[in-house]
């Protein structure tokens, strides 16, 4: 039985299934290529457009840049190992690699919950909006929803590499601490408690949010109305970000060998291919709407300046001209 110390490399071994599919590295590719492409436009987009420095829009662009920080923990390291025979990873690179996948996670659920108390606060309590939402609150609420997470992240890791590890194969495309702890064949229970700790005061937190923003908001059609225009992508983006790291939970825990290895390694990378994907393109749509409306409106002013700047002045012109 090797000791800890013997333990320098482990080996993947989810990529059996892989090799059947001859596309995998190009639709790999052309998937991380989309996150990288999305979440920098809508970034860019953010910082650019002058209407968007606004609570809500800084909070999405943290969220895209998360996403971009959670995609190159992963998609490089998966692409080099699509592509070679061997599948290795060094004892440092697999916690790393734990550490950037698990936090980006942990930071997309943390940064939801405060876009969520933005909207609660924008509905429910719009007279002290401006009050909440100042510069250093929005500075504070930033660096909590990222400094939580890593902090958490750091005390998970740290208890799991000092673990005496009895092997060295783990049974996914990348590293997952469930699957380290498996491997010194006993259970942390103070980290499996803190981690279930951390997302269930988070979606209580969205749950209590919600539920004064839906009082509020669903008593009249206009309210309605809002309710969709300003809550309904967050809301999207948030059962999306649940919806896959509940996926991911019940299938490291609930593992089923009866299930095939395609089916597997798909439900062990869907928590990193749609929220990074598909949360951008959700807002990406709506912030297109807002721009392209707040362009033809400022076409239109252009246009009457111009029109009204040329009727002042062409009979002005022409009087002078039957003067002379």
């Amino acid at each position: 039985m090797p000791n800890r110390s013997s333990i320098v490399v482990f080996s993947l071994s989810g990529f059996n299934a892989t090799v059947k599919y001859r596309n995998t590295p190009a639709l790999t590719f052309l998937c991380y290529f989309l996150i990288i492409v999305v979440n920098i436009c809508l970034i860019l987009t953010i910082i650019i457009e002058k209407k968007l420095h606004e609570p809500m829009y800084i909070f999405l662009g943290s969220l895209c840049f998360n996403g971009l920080y959670g995609a190159t923990g992963f998609y490089p390291k998966f692409l080099s190992d699509l592509l070679s025979d061997d599948h290795l990873i060094s004892r440092v690179g697999c916690f790393v690699q734990i550490y950037v996948i698990y936090s980006n996670a942990k930071i997309d659920y943390s940064i939801l919950v405060v876009m969520a108390y933005d909207r609660y606060v924008a509905i429910c309590r719009p007279l002290e909006y401006h009050c909440v939402m100042l510069k250093q609150n929005i500075v504070l609420f930033l660096g909590l929803s990222w400094l939580v997470p890593l902090c958490c992240e750091t005390l998970v890791i740290s208890l799991s590499s000092s673990l005496e590890l009895c092997g060295s194969h783990i049974y996914k495309l990348y590293c997952e601490n469930w699957a380290v702890v498996k491997l010194a064949h006993c259970v942390l229970l103070c980290t499996a408690f803190f981690i279930i700790t951390f997302y269930f005061c988070h979606f209580l937190l969205v749950t209590y949010s919600y539920f004064y923003i839906m009082r509020t908001c669903l008593t009249g059609k206009e309210e309605r109305m809002k309710f969709l225009q300003t809550c309904l992508p967050h809301l999207m983006s948030f059962i999306i970000v649940a919806m896959c790291l509940l996926f991911d939970v019940l299938h490291v825990r609930l593992r089923s060998e009866k299930m095939s290895e395609s089916a597997q390694n798909f439900i062990a990378i869907q928590f990193l291919l749609f929220p990074p994907l598909i949360n951008p393109l959700i807002y990406g749509l709506k912030l297109t709407k807002l721009i392209i409306t707040s362009n033809c409106c400022m076409s239109s002013l252009v246009f009457r300046g111009f029109s009204l700047y040329f009727d002042l002045s062409v009979p002005q012109a022409l009087s002078s001209a039957q003067h002379c």
